[in-house]
């Protein structure tokens, strides 16, 4: 457990970083400033309508297992920090609900029967059982167990739907937080690539935007290694 907890969220930010890197070079050779302009457009034509889409769409994409964190940074790309921060928050925790509301009530079976015989999984159950809401905030905190399949998981356990989901939506925003910066930056590099200058930023608000996202990852890092101790304080004292 202490190993892929370590391993999992510097590879998702290593992941996010490269993306938005290749994305920048891809600015520099394809009109991914105007795409992304007709996609701005696009959202902004729907007006209140967008969020309520783009929250719909990432729920969506949480309970079907897709990759979230893209959806994270799209927000991040359409909406900026702010509300993109938001909506992210709020389309991932909906996602997480109706994950966890189709694990314990209509699928209850078939997700037991793929997590039956695992180990990890096992030792979560003990652990979530003994301390309820705890565990769950500190899973989300520390990526022992991806995202998606800690949803449907968790509905076969002992805590109960808000605890969950109040947890889970408030240990989520580090995350969320990071890679909607990082889509938001992300946008504003491409921009510049695109237009071949600045996209009328001067240095001083590079250099903020930078430091805002290396204090992010910093931070995200950080309570994610507190919260994989204390997972490995509460296996410990089970064990």
């Amino acid at each position: 457990m202490s190993s892929e907890a370590k391993k999992n969220l510097p590879w998702k930010i290593a992941g996010a970083v490269a993306l938005i890197l290749a994305l920048f070079v891809a600015g520099r050779l394809l009109p991914v400033g105007e795409w992304i302009e007709a996609f701005n457009g696009w959202i902004d034509g729907l007006g209140a309508w967008g969020f309520v889409i783009f929250v719909a769409v990432y729920a969506v994409v949480v309970v079907a297992m897709l990759p979230g964190s893209l959806v994270t940074i799209a927000a991040g790309i359409a909406f900026g920090v702010g509300w993109g921060f938001v909506v992210a928050s709020l389309g991932s925790t909906l996602g997480a609900a109706g994950a966890f509301l189709i694990a314990r009530y209509l699928l209850r079976e078939k997700v037991e029967a793929y997590f039956e015989g695992k180990p990890k999984f096992a030792a979560v159950d003990r652990a979530v059982g003994e301390q309820g809401w705890k565990i769950v905030a500190l899973l989300r905190l520390s990526p022992v167990v991806p995202f998606n399949l800690l949803n449907y998981f968790l509905g076969l356990t002992k805590v109960t739907f808000w605890p969950y989901l109040l947890a889970s939506w408030i240990a989520m925003m580090p995350g969320t937080l990071l890679f909607v910066y990082l889509g938001a930056i992300g946008k504003a590099g491409l921009t510049a690539a695109a237009d071949g200058a600045s996209a009328g930023r001067s240095p001083v608000e590079w250099a903020f935007l930078v430091a805002g996202l290396v204090a992010t990852v910093v931070v995200t890092v950080y309570v994610t290694r507190l919260a994989k101790r204390a997972l490995d304080e509460s296996a410990a004292a089970q064990g």
